[in-house]
């Protein structure tokens, strides 16, 4: 395995951190109206992830960053193609990142009301527009021969993106219910354990369509099938730990369920970085996107440091706020 085929594996791998990591957390923002019935049990379901939800996110700029080290002509052409998109999501981690900090601010119903609405939306729309710019990798995108971007804003969305969107908010959502049911007691834990089902079951209809339908897409060998194989089951084995009352193994498969999903859509990406819709033969490639060997072997010896010492830190993190919340 060459460097670049290393950082490919690499960014893969921080991709799938983040939305593994993130991923609960976005969905705890989108259901913390549903399943907190009183301002009070809201605000002990925003607690859940209030220690670690800003820690999360730099999973993703860590993983924006490898790839503008590692691959410029992919981050060129893949970021220019989605400017009014990135400022969305922009708007969105915003908007979340505010209401964190503003709701307790002023103890009225409509301020609080008004910032749980933008803590839903924001949480909301940033996994839908994640995924539906991971999802044009693979569908394709107008690119030129010297990888420019020659379509309009309205390309972005290519059906297979946006069942992309939709995969990645639904396995959200199925990460904020059983991390909930991990961190609460009592009605919560109750009301967790129920949205866990339902969204769980329906989880398994929405990575199983589009586990066949990355398949057909890609249809780039055997490398992307096991991941996505087992990616529905592992949402199947959540529902029934649910079930069982074992919320650390119905987080862990849900989590699990999600890791694959992203790494199963890498999978399916590679050798490719960036298809180009116009002609094949203008797609990006591992090879062709790569920087040069040196700074290539810079930064892994930058990340072989470093990226350890981030793993054990949030680890730790976790460990410390590890107990459960109560209203």
């Amino acid at each position: 395995m060459g460097l670049p085929e290393l950082w490919f594996v690499i960014i893969a791998v921080l991709w799938t951190g983040f939305f593994v990591l993130e991923g609960f957390d976005f969905g705890v923002g989108v259901l913390h109206r549903v399943l907190g019935r009183t301002d009070r049990e809201r605000r002990v379901v925003i607690n859940t992830i209030g220690p670690f939800w800003d820690g999360n996110e730099v999973w993703l700029v860590v993983g924006g960053a490898g790839i503008f080290a590692a691959f410029p002509d992919w981050y060129a052409s893949w970021f220019s193609a989605s400017y009014l998109a990135v400022l969305l999501l922009l708007v969105a981690l915003i908007m979340r990142g505010v209401s964190f900090e503003f709701r307790g601010k002023v103890d009225t119903h409509g301020w609080r009301r008004l910032w749980s609405g933008t803590l839903t939306t924001g949480s909301l729309l940033a996994p839908l527009v994640l995924g539906i710019a991971l999802g044009d990798l693979i569908a394709g995108l107008p690119i030129n021969a010297d990888g420019e971007f020659t379509g309009s804003f309205w390309d972005l969305f290519t059906p297979f993106g946006l069942w992309t969107g939709l995969t990645l908010v639904t396995l959200c959502l199925v990460n904020g219910a059983t991390f909930v049911g991990i961190r609460t007691t009592g009605e919560l834990r109750l009301r967790a354990h129920r949205t866990a089902r339902r969204v769980g079951w329906a989880g398994f209809v929405v990575v199983t369509v589009f586990a066949v339908w990355t398949l057909v897409v890609a249809d780039h060998g055997w490398g992307p099938i096991l991941p996505l194989a087992i990616a529905p089951a592992a949402l199947v084995g959540s529902v029934w730990a649910v079930h069982g009352e074992r919320d650390g193994t119905a987080f862990m498969l849900s989590a699990t369920a999600m890791a694959l999903t992203v790494a199963g859509l890498f999978a399916a990406l590679y050798p490719q970085v960036l298809v180009s819709s116009t002609d094949p033969a203008y797609s990006l490639t591992v090879d062709n996107s790569a920087s040069a060997h040196y700074a290539l072997t810079v930064m892994s010896v930058i990340a072989l440091v470093f990226l350890p010492l981030v793993l054990l830190y949030q680890a730790w993190s976790y460990f410390v706020f590890r107990h459960r919340l109560s209203a």
